[in-house]
């Protein structure tokens, strides 16, 4: 890099463990987030509708998984994280797991993220497991090193691979391999063992399914994928078919759907804001957020049923009947399990209610739409039998 000016600096795309696994089974890789990560294998119409059937197995090591840990018993963990998110992380059970937010000032998003509360062995002091996303990993570590005390620590486990198998048969896959995962519910997780490696396991995912997501040591990653797809429900998944299953199920993608411009309340995200916390406010943006909440936001994050058979993308316009842009496209796409396209925008407040039609503006031609309540799939969550 000393050969090149500042505007200059080449910046390398980085391989994780499972790169040549992927490479060997056929994935067409892609740069994504600074890594080379699948986009597909056999195609995203046969992956996604495979995962919505049977079980998918997704590399997402590309995500930061971070360990917190206090320096000094005098430093509370979970009240210095409550500094930064509306999460009731107080509040959380051990080993239960929870969606939340890291909130600028102005109660912007920053990005969103899982947290969890693992037990506690005795003598260990507390720690919170978080997962973020690929993209704003570093700039998730600098803030909160800038943000918490000084005898905070977090740690970004670069030696852990993770991986996340979705589907409603992953539960048969997964509990051959690692035995008691079938116990548990969605947003639970605990330690597991596994041919001597210790992983952290969570029934979660990003797709609308059951499933899990596993921590695995680097070194393990490869023999561990290799056993999850010998099971016969399970096949490699790229990132393409992962991006129409997150959007049919509803759910947001950072740095589309969610940036630093649009709050918990706009985003249609107030289940993130929890009670105790929206009582006693003291989160970045509570001002703010709070007042959303009470009178309505400016603008909502909809879903829509876009007609015809073409695509709405990412940058499209919502217009009004004069035409002149009122909102935009967030995310788009063909929907395979829906059968046709859809999207998600951000549109005026008055526009937001279920049933209304709006257009949207794309390359010169105009598409109707119809606002849908999302998730446009129902969610197959495990909460127990």
């Amino acid at each position: 890099m000393s050969d090149h000016d500042d505007d200059d600096v080449i910046i390398e795309t980085l391989a994780l463990p499972l790169d040549g696994w992927h490479r060997a089974r056929g994935g067409r890789m892609v740069e994504f987030a600074g890594y080379w990560m699948p986009v597909q294998y056999e195609g995203i119409m046969a992956e996604h509708l495979w995962t919505r059937e049977s079980a998918g197995l997704f590399d997402v090591s590309h995500m930061g998984q971070l360990s917190i840990t206090s320096d000094e018993a005098a430093t509370d963990v979970v009240a210095a994280l409550e500094a930064l998110m509306p999460a009731d992380i107080a509040g959380l059970a051990r080993n239960r797991a929870r969606y939340s937010l890291l909130l600028d000032a102005g109660g912007g998003i920053l990005d969103d993220l899982m947290l969890t509360r693992p037990a506690l062995a005795d003598g260990e002091s507390e720690r919170v497991y978080m997962v973020v996303n690929s993209a704003t990993k570093y700039d998730d570590v600098a803030h909160m090193i800038e943000h918490l005390p000084d005898a905070i620590t977090i740690n970004l486990m670069e030696d852990h691979a993770l991986l996340a198998l979705q589907g409603p048969k992953a539960v048969d896959a997964l509990a051959r391999l690692v035995p008691g995962v079938e116990a548990m519910v969605f947003m639970q997780a605990g330690g597991f063992a596994w041919q001597g490696h210790d992983l952290w396991i969570s029934r979660s995912g990003y797709t609308g399914e059951d499933g899990f997501e596993i921590s695995v040591p680097a070194e393990a990653a490869e023999a561990l994928a290799d056993a999850l797809v010998a099971q016969p429900e399970v096949k490699p998944i790229g990132l393409g078919a992962r991006d129409s299953l997150r959007l049919e199920a509803g759910l947001p993608l950072y740095g589309h759907d969610l940036t630093p411009e649009t709050t918990p309340v706009m985003a249609d995200l107030g289940f993130a804001l929890f009670k105790r916390r929206r009582e006693q406010g003291g989160f970045p943006g509570a001002e703010r957020i709070l007042a959303e909440r009470a009178s309505g936001p400016v603008s909502k994050r909809v879903g829509l049923l876009v007609e015809g058979r073409q695509p709405v993308r990412e940058g499209a316009s919502v217009v009004d009947a004069e035409g002149s842009e009122v909102g935009r496209v967030t995310s788009g796409g063909f929907a395979p399990s829906v059968g046709a396209p859809i999207a998600m925008a951000y549109v005026p407040a008055a526009m937001a209610v279920p049933g209304t039609r709006i257009q949207l503006a794309q390359r010169g031609k105009v598409h109707a739409a119809t606002v849908t309540a999302m998730p446009f799939v129902p969610h197959r969550y495990f909460r127990g039998a």
